[in-house]
């Protein structure tokens, strides 16, 4: 089997225990407020942030009221809970994505946080004129449906069995046509971190934060990260590089060789 396919064991039970810091992390998010606004503003491009396995927009208020006050038209996914329903993508979030692209004659970008990012990636497939970027945080991608703790969860809400299906896999793990950025921790207690990484290259990366699954929409430093992505000018991506002192808080980037690959 292709190794790139095979399944991704879940985090261990004492890091889904960890997962409850998660509620700390937002201290620390209003702490580093005054830093984070220091970010370069954005252009005013639209971004959709879409929220994880049965969270709501409720959950990436945080994040997308930071991205609003840099200056980006920043919106929700509007649907409610997301309960993991395949057609969701087809039947909702192309087509608004489109009319969205039209109506203000720009790419949107889009951020979606876990399960979230799978739907992103699955939009800019469907319609790659009409994405800027794709940035995911703690988005299992790479690893098949069992490689996180909320697997039964999954089962549960969306009403689908997750089946060992390497043709699904595939289709899943695929990247889309557009820059890719996937935030990730090595310390998530609710999906693999390996599982999370996307193939690196000319316009795709991995950033590697410390925290929680559940603290990543209100994490400084994930944010941070997207905010930084959000900020490069269409048609110009470069990898992540943070500047000076900076690069001390980013793991990924002092494991990374000068040629931009990444060392595990």
């Amino acid at each position: 089997m292709d190794a790139q396919l095979e399944e991704v064991a879940p985090p261990s039970r004492l890091l889904m225990l960890m997962e409850g810091r998660a509620v700390f992390g937002l201290a620390a998010y209003y702490a580093a407020m005054p830093w984070l606004r220091t970010a370069a503003p954005g252009d005013g491009h639209p971004v959709i942030v879409l929220p994880g396995l049965g969270a709501t927009d409720a959950s990436t208020r945080p994040l997308r009221g930071y991205l609003a006050e840099l200056g980006y038209a920043v919106q929700g996914w509007e649907l409610g809970r997301n309960l993991g329903r395949r057609q969701v993508v087809d039947l909702h979030l192309v087509p608004r994505l489109r009319e969205l692209s039209a109506r203000t004659g720009r790419r949107a970008s889009l951020v979606g946080w876990s399960l979230g990012g799978i739907l992103a990636r699955e939009m800019a497939k469907r319609a790659p004129q009409d994405v800027r970027l794709v940035v995911t945080m703690g988005s299992p991608f790479a690893g098949g449906g069992r490689a996180s703790n909320v697997a039964r969860l999954f089962e549960a809400v969306s009403g689908r069995r997750i089946v060992d299906d390497p043709q699904a896999r595939r289709r899943i793990r695929e990247a889309p046509p557009v820059p890719l950025t996937s935030i990730y921790s090595r310390t998530d207690g609710v999906v693999a971190w390996r599982a999370c990484l996307e193939q690196e290259g000319p316009t795709s990366e991995n950033i590697e934060v410390r925290g929680s699954h559940c603290g990543l929409g209100h994490n400084p430093l994930a944010l941070w990260a997207v905010a930084d992505r959000l900020a490069q000018p269409e048609g110009g991506w470069s990898r992540f590089a943070p500047l000076g002192t900076l690069q001390l808080l980013y793991p990924i980037v002092q494991r990374r060789s000068p040629s931009g690959v990444t060392t595990a």
